[in-house]
C-alpha cells in the first residue's frame, strides 16, 4: 500500500518512472476491462492508453475519502472506453418497445466461465458488446447506459436483446462441452 502511495505521489510530480510503474501495476485488470468493450487489440490499447493519460492528467483530483485509487482509475478507464464508443456513433437507431425488458433482464453469463464470456463477447458488434458489458458485467441500469452512450433506452434494450440472441447458441454450445 505504501508503494502505491509513493507511485501516486511520483505521478503527481509527472515522474515518468512512477507513471510506468502505475501503468504496469494496473495493466492486467484494465486490459480485461477494455477487452469487455472491444475485440480489436488496437481499440483495447487505445482505450487503455487514453484512460491512463486522463489518470495521469487528473491524478490530483483523486480523493481517497471517496474510494480506492484502483476504483477511481477503473472508472476513468471505463469512461474512456465509453467515450470512444460514443464518438463512433452507433450505426443502429433501432427502437423497440418496453416489452423486451423481461427478456433483457435474464443474465446470459450467470453460469459461464470468464474465458467463455470473453470468447463470446468477441462475436458481438462493438456497440452491442458495450451495451451487454455495461448491463451484465458492470451492473449499469438501462437509464445509465442510455446516458453514458447517448442512445435511446429502446435502442439499449434492442442491443441487450440482440446480444442475448447472438450469444444464445455460443453459450449453449459451451455448456454442452
Amino acid at each position: 500500500m505504501e508503494q502505491l502511495q509513493e507511485i501516486i505521489e511520483g505521478c503527481k510530480r509527472n515522474d515518468r518512472k512512477s507513471q510506468r510503474d502505475l501503468y504496469y501495476q494496473f495493466y492486467p485488470a484494465l486490459f480485461n476491462l477494455c477487452n469487455k468493450f472491444f475485440a480489436e487489440d488496437h481499440d483495447i490499447q487505445t482505450a487503455l492508453n487514453n484512460g491512463m493519460m486522463k489518470v495521469y492528467k487528473n491524478i490530483s483530483q483523486f480523493d481517497s475519502s471517496k474510494g480506492t485509487f484502483f476504483n477511481w482509475t477503473y472508472t476513468v478507464v471505463r469512461n474512456s472506453c465509453l467515450t470512444i464508443l460514443r464518438d463512433r456513433k452507433p450505426d443502429s437507431t433501432l427502437e423497440f418497445k418496453d416489452n423486451l425488458i423481461e427478456e433483457t433482464l435474464s443474465d446470459p453469463f450467470e453460469s459461464s466461465e470468464w474465458t467463455d464470456i470473453f470468447i463470446s463477447l468477441d462475436k458481438l458488434p462493438p456497440v452491442t458488446r458495450a451495451v451487454c458489458c455495461l448491463f451484465y458485467l458492470e451492473n449499469f441500469s438501462i437509464k445509465e447506459i442510455e446516458q453514458e452512450m447517448g442512445i435511446k433506452s429502446g435502442t439499449v434494450k434492442w442491443h441487450l436483446n440482440e446480444s442475448r440472441r447472438r450469444l444464445k447458441d455460443v453459450l449453449i454450445k459451451n455448456k454442452k462441452s
